[in-house]
């Protein structure tokens, strides 16, 4: 039976909703800003219901279906963090209530700060950043603020390898720096020689995904630290692929200075669809008094009759607030369940698992599909998805022919020194009944690629919308409930 459209089932005078009597002075609507032409829908509250959680079952999920979309860790979100963030203590408590009042949220706030240090091996944390590109610019702004109150005004380079995260280059030319790009070499890892060409002490620092986009970890990552340090400059870690190490490798220990972790990826909070993000960041000494404010410290220690008494604390030589309030706060309880469930050895189990995934998938799919760097990966790898005897077919093809598979498609074209990259990541809430299925679905592409090259041009042939104009669907929103317009059919 197909769903009629909710304009269909108009009837003048239904009602979806009921509002309460008015409290205040009734006054006129201002006529101007009124539009007749809106044209609204006259349907009752269970037409509306229905109407929206039809239009919600077109969606993918994590809790629908496999999502292995590489670099973005879609993991399972156990329901128990959503119940946490949902106390009412938490839920309902106001961003401006004042910290005698608030010492339950400022505990828990403190107790992720310290748990985010301790798991990255750095002197502190700040949970203020509101997602991981703030996060990266907060870390930057940290690094530009540190040379500027040594007087090192010549340093105004960050290099940057083309294994790194994309949004890299636009963070250091927000707070003012020259991106450098650096090459990769032969084995999927930053050329040494091209590093140490371009240090000097103009360089301000380096930012670098460890692992890189290429899901591979930097085999001399310790040379390349020392190469920046030697002249001068900061080690910025992306945080995005922590997945890979966490409980594992500390990038504190490795000798970087400050690192923004995805509590939206790592840590197990949801994300998608813009938000709601956190991205915290982690520093060695030298950046703790440029944190981002405000921070929770323990104003007064507790005694065996008395818990400790927290507060705010905007460090010496902050770079200043990032946002309105705290914080993501709402993620904080989310990432502090999370760790507080798994434990010691459950954070060392999630990188072990997301780590074996990865490479079960890459062995048993690099016969089929030619993968550039194949060596040992971590939680995710980059295959081409485009076969020489099949010359027609692009990795959005075979992308768009796993949607017919019930299965989402890996990230496309990302990073861009692989040609018709699929990254993909599987995580570590994924069984072996699912890799498998996974498995089998990739390779029956690969055959349809040869023998059917026409079905992947036009999948995905089971969704309720098939193949888009996609830059012109992106141009030309479709913002109502009308019927779709033949162009996006």
């Amino acid at each position: 039976m197909t769903e009629p459209l909710i304009y269909d089932i108009s009837v003048p005078g239904r009602c979806g909703v009921s509002l309460p009597g008015v409290d205040v002075p009734e006054t006129p609507l201002p006529t101007e800003l009124l539009r007749k032409e809106l044209d609204l829908p006259e349907v009752s509250e269970m037409q509306v219901i229905r109407h929206f959680v039809h239009l919600s079952q077109f969606n993918h999920s994590i809790d629908k279906g496999f999502y292995p979309l590489g670099s973005c860790t879609m993991k399972y979100n156990p329901k128990i963090n959503e119940d946490m963030a949902r106390l009412p203590g938490f839920a309902h408590l106001h961003p401006l209530q004042d910290d005698e009042g608030a010492q339950g949220a400022l505990a828990l706030m403190f107790q992720l700060q310290t748990w985010l240090a301790e798991i990255a091996g750095f002197k502190a944390v700040s949970l203020a950043p509101a997602a991981g590109a703030q996060g990266e610019f907060a870390g930057i702004l940290m690094i530009r603020k540190y040379h500027l109150d040594r007087g090192d005004t010549q340093r105004t380079k960050i290099l940057i390898p083309n294994s790194a995260h994309g949004t890299n280059p636009a963070t250091v030319t927000m707070a003012g720096f020259t991106a450098v790009e650096l090459p990769s070499d032969e084995n999927g890892d930053v050329d040494l020689q091209a590093l140490k060409a371009v240090c000097d002490d103009t360089v301000a620092g380096m930012m670098i995904t460890v692992p890189n986009t290429l899901g591979l970890f930097e085999s001399h990552i310790l040379e390349v630290v020392k190469t920046v340090h030697d002249c001068g400059g900061l080690m910025y870690m992306d945080g995005a692929n922590m997945n890979a190490l966490m409980g594992v490798v500390k990038p504190g220990e490795l000798g970087f200075d400050v690192m923004h972790y995805n509590l939206h990826k790592t840590f197990s909070t949801p994300h998608g669809g813009g938000g709601p993000g956190s991205g915290p960041v982690g520093v060695g000494e030298k950046l703790v008094p440029y944190l981002p404010g405000p921070v929770v410290v323990m104003v007064e220690d507790g005694t065996d009759d008395e818990p400790p008494l927290y507060g705010l604390h905007m460090p010496e030589k902050s770079i200043g607030r990032l946002k309105a309030f705290h914080g993501n706060f709402g993620m904080h309880v989310r990432a502090y369940t999370y760790i507080r469930i798994n434990g010691d050895e459950g954070i060392k189990d999630i990188t072990r698992y997301a780590v074996l995934n990865a490479n079960y998938l890459r062995v048993k799919l690099q016969d089929t599909y030619h993968i550039p760097y194949n060596r040992y990966c971590g939680h995710e790898f980059v295959l081409e998805g485009h076969f020489g005897d099949a010359p027609d077919i692009h990795a959005l093809d075979i992308s768009k022919r796993l949607m017919d598979y019930g299965i989402h498609p890996p990230t496309n074209y990302f990073p861009l020194i692989v040609p018709e990259a699929l990254m993909i990541e599987p995580t570590e809430t994924e069984d072996k009944q699912t890799l498998d299925a996974f498995v089998d679905a990739m390779k029956k592409i690969a055959a349809e690629a040869r023998e059917n090259p026409d079905l992947l041009k036009s999948a995905p042939h089971t969704t309720p919308v098939s193949r888009v104009d996609e830059v012109r669907a992106a141009k030309q929103l479709v913002l109502c409930c009308r019927p779709i317009p033949e162009w996006a059919g």
